[in-house]
């Protein structure tokens, strides 16, 4: 979910489909929506001069998708050896099973119940497939489950929807907690300046070339929605629809339900620190 197609002062994005980075490949699922962006973005992971790689979110339930995905790791002279999930959202995670029946390949996800095969993922884990190195950052805040994935090769993380292409997410109460969340961009603040890490490959929307300013952005674009959701409710709006009227009267009505469950968030964010 975004806030609108673009935000001042947010940094821009780049490549929206294709090779990202030498080991990071983009296959475009055809789900594009408001809450989806241009669609979900289906990473293909891979050291160049190896024969295996690894998927990071299969994307929805589209047969058609999941062939394309499998025909351009194979093009490329590649043999799909692992699935990962960045969290359970059916536009990344729906496909999963079925991807893993096409590739004979196990699902690795924090949640178990998305998982298949005996292996989950957990925080600060290395993960090594023919070489290359992924290492799993939690990142929770979005949904209780959501991880990115640090690519240091590439000084670049995967951060499912915590940070998308082009505008900002929403926090998905009550499974998502908005405290979670800044700790979490916090988190990811913390990877671009002491890991290097210069590159978002993002969920949703293009690759970004300045991973710092985009996180720095979204914190300080969290914490003026903040501000206007505490200014509205201490003018008396208490419940999320007169709260999204009044703070997001600028954004896409199509977007007010997924802005709802954000303020929801917000709000409880508020009362738990006693601010109304």
């Amino acid at each position: 979910m975004t806030d609108a197609a673009s935000l001042p002062g947010q940094p821009r994005g780049g490549v929206l489909s294709g090779p990202a980075t030498a080991r990071a490949v983009n296959v475009l699922a055809p789900n594009p929506s408001a809450m989806t962006l241009d669609g979900t973005n289906t990473w293909i992971l891979s050291e160049p001069d190896s024969d295996l790689a690894v998927v990071v979110d299969p994307g929805p339930l589209d047969d058609v998708h999941l062939r394309r995905v499998i025909a351009t790791a194979e093009r490329a002279g590649k043999r799909i050896a692992l699935t990962l999930l960045t969290h359970g959202h059916p536009d990344h995670a729906e496909g999963a099973g079925r991807f893993a029946e096409l590739t004979r390949t196990g699902v690795r996800a924090l949640d178990p119940a998305l998982r298949l095969g005996d292996e989950g993922l957990t925080a600060g884990q290395a993960i090594e497939v023919g070489g290359l190195e992924l290492r799993v950052v939690p990142t929770p805040g979005h949904t209780s489950d959501s991880l990115s994935f640090h690519l240091p090769a590439d000084r670049a993380v995967l951060t499912g929807d915590t940070v998308l292409g082009r505008g900002t997410t929403m926090v998905a109460h009550p499974d998502g907690r908005l405290g979670d969340y800044l700790d979490s961009l916090r988190r990811l603040r913390s990877l671009t300046v002491d890991d290097g890490v210069s590159t978002v490959l993002p969920g949703h929307g293009p690759v970004l070339d300045d991973a710092q300013g985009a996180v720095e952005f979204y914190l300080a674009h969290r914490a003026h929605r903040l501000a206007q959701v505490e200014t509205a409710a201490e003018e008396g709006l208490r419940t999320a629809p007169e709260v999204v009227a009044r703070v997001y009267a600028d954004v896409d009505r199509s977007l007010w339900p997924a802005a709802e469950l954000s303020v929801l968030a917000q709000l409880a964010y508020l009362r738990e620190r006693g601010l109304i």
